[in-house]
């Protein structure tokens, strides 16, 4: 979508995308009704209704002016759920690249359990460690965020103009392969918590990058990403790309989280004004530039170069 302001972005693919975002939209128009129906082709006028179910609706009806669409629902229950379908493909998405990082991080474990090295505590040589002791630090960070991940649920947002709740809720999750539950409204935790499971992920994976772009130091010189990034105007360097960009990742996930949390804390009444509307772009951001951190660090980690023999050199040095 952005890859120029957001390296990598591509590795995102259709997740949370605008066609993306209309197709779970329909679908979930096209569930409730028990019918199917086509994705609008065109622009729709958003910024009129302040939300895209409203324009998304009169052109469905206009394609379809012989089925009855949206009865009970809401503008929020359409966009809510659309949101949950949205973020259950992302977080499948997520899940598969973190699978890909705990086997790299197992293997290399097992790989440097004796392989030693100096341990740093505040930037100053400490007791010594093994290269499979930091590697188990890594493993921890990410199985406690796959925990996060895995322990999400998707509901479907059922409450109709006022939240109180419609009879078929149900029925539209189980059509729509979502979690049942009460209407949430104003009560926005499903948003947060998967926004928590995200930033955990980013935390996780840039705590390796850190290390990684700490110990590829020329000086240090222990680590290395298989393949540096060029320079534009310093050819002989390898700059460690990948670290780069997933600690930019986990640089800037947590403020989109955050923002998730003030928009909960924010909500007024049985419909929020505006607190809502902030959620969307938010948790798009954050859903994709989680998806482009996952698949860098697990490329990363895949290609990453050990070197014991200088991890051995440095141990000597400072110790």
């Amino acid at each position: 979508m952005t890859e120029l302001f957001w390296p990598g972005d591509r590795r995102a693919g259709d997740l949370f995308t605008d066609r993306a975002f209309l197709e779970a939209m329909v679908a979930v128009e096209a569930a409730w009704a028990g019918v199917e129906l086509a994705v609008p082709e065109g622009a729709l006028d958003v910024e009129a209704g302040g939300n895209p179910v409203i324009p998304l609706l009169a052109a469905l009806r206009a394609a379809h002016p012989d089925v009855t669409l949206h009865e009970g629902l809401t503008s929020q229950d359409v966009l809510d759920t659309a949101l949950m379908l949205l973020l259950a493909e992302t977080f499948a998405t997520v899940e598969d690249d973190v699978r890909r990082i705990m086997a790299r991080l197992d293997a290399l474990a097992v790989e440097h359990r004796e392989t030693p090295m100096a341990g740093r505590t505040l930037t100053q040589p400490a007791q010594p460690i093994t290269f499979g002791d930091k590697v188990a630090s890594w493993a921890y960070g990410v199985r406690e965020a796959r925990i996060d991940l895995e322990g999400c649920a998707f509901p479907v947002q059922c409450g109709g103009p006022v939240g109180l709740g419609l009879a078929r809720q149900a029925e539209l999750a189980e059509r729509l392969g979502l979690d049942d539950a009460p209407p949430w409204h104003t009560v926005r935790r499903p948003v947060t918590r998967a926004g928590d499971a995200l930033v955990a992920t980013t935390d996780a994976c840039g705590r390796i990058a850190r290390d990684v772009l700490v110990l590829s130091r020329p000086e240090i010189g222990e680590l290395s990403e298989a393949v540096g990034g060029g320079s534009s105007s310093m050819p002989h360097k390898a700059n460690p790309v990948l670290s780069v960009l997933v600690r930019r990742a986990a640089l800037t996930t947590p403020m989109l989280a955050a923002t998730l949390h003030l928009a909960a804390a924010d909500q007024v009444d049985e419909r929020a004004d505006g607190a809502w509307h902030a959620e969307w772009d938010t948790l798009r951001l954050l859903a994709r530039r989680t998806a482009v951190a996952a698949a860098q660090t697990a490329e990363l980690l895949e290609g990453l170069r050990v070197h014991p023999e200088r991890m051995a050199h440095n141990l000597e040095c400072l110790l």
